[in-house]
C-alpha cells in the first residue's frame, strides 16, 4: 500500500520507517531504533484480523469490536515487537496531562485484567519488559527515552493535551519518578494529523495564541477565507519539547499524516466514530 509522506525538507526526512515483522506492518522511529535499548512500534492498520469498519489492526476494547479480535492483535503486535503481551500496560485516556508511573505489578492492565486507574493519558517506567501503549486516531504519540537513566514514557496528545504541554508534563513526571534531565532525552512527534489537514475553531486558536509566544503563530497556524484555521500539532509539540530542554538534535518529528492516510491508519477527521484505533507501544529492553 502506497503511503502519502508529508514532506518538510532535509531536517525532516526518513524520520519513520515502515517495518513488516509477522505478517504485521508498523512504524518505528530510526532515533530510538538506534539506541538499540527500546523495543516500540506505532501500529498501522495492516496485519490485524478485526473486521469491517475495524480492518485490521484496530487495538481498542471499547469501540465495538469484537474483543477476541482486539486480544488477537495484541497477540500479533506484540509477537512482531518481541514483547510479551501479558506485560503490556494500557492508558485510560481523557484528554489530560496526568501522568502515571507504571510498574511491574501493573503488568497487562487493559488487556488480560481492569485498569485501577483512569484518567491517565501519559505512562512512564523504568521496568524493562513493560511494555507502554497508547491509543490514537488523529492525536499524537509522544514518545520519551531516558538513556541515562534507562527510563521511558509514551503520552497521547491531541489539541487540548498540546496546549496544555503535555510533552512538558511527562518530562516533569520522568524528572520526578527516575531523575531524567531532559537535555539527555531522546523524543518523538508520532503520527498524527497534519496542518493541512487539521482544521480548528477560532477558539481553540486562541488557546494556542494564549499558550505559545507571538514568534511561533505563523508557524503553528493560518487563518482561512472562512474564518477557521490550519493548526500544526507537530511543530506545537516539537516546540513544547525544546522549551522544556530537549535538544533539537534528539527530537524526530513524524511526516506521516493519519487523515492523508485513511486505508493505513484510522483517522477520526477521515471517518468519525465509524472506526477502530491505532496504538503506540514502548518497552525498555530487558
Amino acid at each position: 500500500m502506497e503511503i502519502c509522506w508529508v514532506r518538510r525538507g532535509e531536517k525532516n526526512a526518513a524520520v519513520v520507517s515502515e517495518v513488516e515483522r509477522a505478517g504485521v506492518r508498523y512504524l518505528t522511529f530510526p532515533l530510538l531504533e538506534e539506541s538499540g535499548l527500546v523495543s516500540h512500534g506505532f501500529a498501522t492498520r495492516l496485519g490485524g484480523v478485526s473486521q469491517g469498519k475495524f480492518a485490521q489492526m484496530n487495538l481498542s476494547f471499547t469501540r465495538g469490536d469484537d474483543p477476541d479480535h482486539v486480544r488477537e492483535n495484541y497477540r500479533r503486535m506484540a509477537k512482531a515487537l518481541e514483547v510479551d503481551m501479558e506485560r503490556m500496560v494500557l492508558a485510560y485516556q481523557t484528554h489530560t496531562t496526568n501522568v502515571r508511573r507504571v510498574t511491574k505489578e501493573d503488568g497487562g492492565k487493559g488487556i488480560l485484567r481492569e485498569r485501577d486507574y483512569r484518567d491517565v493519558d501519559g505512562l512512564i517506567t523504568d521496568a524493562p519488559g513493560i511494555t507502554l501503549v497508547t491509543f490514537f486516531a488523529d492525536c499524537v504519540p509522544l514518545y520519551f527515552l531516558d538513556p541515562v537513566h534507562r527510563a521511558i514514557g509514551l503520552s497521547h496528545s491531541g489539541w487540548r493535551g498540546t496546549v496544555r504541554r503535555m510533552g512538558r508534563a511527562t518530562l516533569e513526571a520522568m524528572g520526578e519518578a527516575f531523575g531524567t534531565r531532559p537535555k539527555d532525552v531522546l523524543a518523538c512527534v508520532g503520527p498524527s494529523i497534519c496542518r493541512d489537514c487539521f482544521e480548528v475553531g477560532r477558539e481553540v486558536a486562541e488557546e494556542f495564541q494564549k499558550e505559545f509566544s507571538r514568534k511561533y503563530w505563523d508557524e503553528l497556524f493560518y487563518e482561512k477565507e472562512n474564518g477557521k484555521f490550519q493548526l500544526d500539532l507537530w511543530r506545537s509539540n516539537e516546540i513544547i519539547l525544546q522549551e522544556a530542554g530537549v535538544l533539537l538534535e534528539h527530537i524526530q518529528v513524524t511526516d506521516i499524516c493519519t487523515r492523508c492516510n485513511p486505508q493505513y491508519l484510522f483517522s477520526h477527521r477521515f471517518a468519525g466514530e465509524e472506526r477502530g484505533n491505532l496504538a503506540a507501544f514502548l518497552c525498555l529492553k530487558e
